[in-house]
């Protein structure tokens, strides 16, 4: 049997959110789907859901190299022409895979297709949606579009540019594009795929600094410099993690103060220097920051 697509679910202690995943993938109505689920070895009830859907879905269940190991693992495996990867606490809505399908079709040339996503809550409701824009790689440097279980890639993809960087613990997602859309631009179907999951358990929401740490090195990495909104992206989340908030004209003022000296010590620390546009604006937030203060104070 030729197999069209194949999806791959990396999971570990998901239970909770794991056979809604299941079923998103497998109510899709789809001929010659290949779904692979590569368990981390779950201690929840993970692997009991899986055994009940071991007549449509392959798994394995053993200690893994974490996320992007277990994502590799099926990269690898795949026998679809086409793969898409879900997390386990994410899920596709109802005609997603047949409406990618149709445009890997029409469009040989295509390797690459994202699409437009919703951010959910851990009750599937609905709570935003994932910011998407249409494809400019200069874009995607300064910021990551591209909503991760709304993209599906050829197998070509894979034994073209590899597969994921293990060493990348939350933006391997982020790179991967980047590697890839250096040489070949995507194509994006404005269309909404998938659920992205947000909740303070999961790690892009509560490991903010980390996140951002991570991605500004890697873009460091990539680019030799890190992009000033990264820089200031990160700057946002540290000074709100000490306490800081806008709720109100006094507190806006401190925030911007701290804002702007935070700002100037990453510009200092990543890219070791700091462009004169660059010092003119955090100069300008300070000064506007003082005199607002001096302004209620008076």
């Amino acid at each position: 049997m030729t197999v069209k697509i194949t999806i791959v679910t990396p999971s570990y202690n998901q239970g909770v959110f794991l056979q809604r995943t299941l079923d998103s993938v497998l109510n899709q109505n789809i001929d010659h789907l290949e779904y692979l689920v590569f368990d981390g070895g779950s201690t929840d009830e993970s692997v009991s859901i899986l055994e009940r859907y071991r007549d449509r879905v392959s798994f394995v269940s053993e200690k893994d190299g974490g996320q992007s190991d277990a994502v590799n693992k099926g990269m690898l495996a795949a026998r679809g022409e086409i793969i898409g990867w879900l997390n386990s606490d994410d899920v596709y809505y109802p005609g997603a895979i047949n409406s990618v399908l149709e445009i890997f079709d029409q469009h040989p040339e295509v390797e690459v297709v994202y699409g437009n996503a919703d951010h959910i809550d851990v009750s599937d409701g609905y709570m935003e949606d994932y910011y998407t824009e249409q494809w400019d790689y200069d874009r995607l440097k300064e910021i990551c579009f591209i909503c991760q279980p709304a993209v599906f890639f050829r197998k070509s993809v894979v034994e073209r540019y590899g597969s994921l960087n293990k060493g990348l613990r939350y933006c391997m997602d982020y790179e991967y594009w980047l590697r890839i859309g250096a040489e070949k631009p995507f194509f994006y179907l404005n269309r909404k795929l998938a659920g992205s999951r947000l909740y303070m358990d999961n790690k892009t929401l509560g490991s903010r600094r980390q996140v951002h740490i991570e991605i500004i090195e890697m873009l460091k990495t990539k680019f030799g410099k890190a992009p000033e909104r990264w820089i200031y992206n990160l700057a946002h989340v540290i000074v709100e993690e000490e306490g800081y908030t806008r709720k109100d004209h006094s507190h806006d003022s401190e925030f911007v103060k701290k804002l702007s000296k935070v700002s100037l010590k990453l510009f200092l620390k990543y890219n070791k220097s700091i462009t004169v546009k660059q010092l003119k604006t955090i100069l300008t937030w300070y000064r506007q920051a003082l005199k607002a203060s001096s302004k209620k104070g008076g």
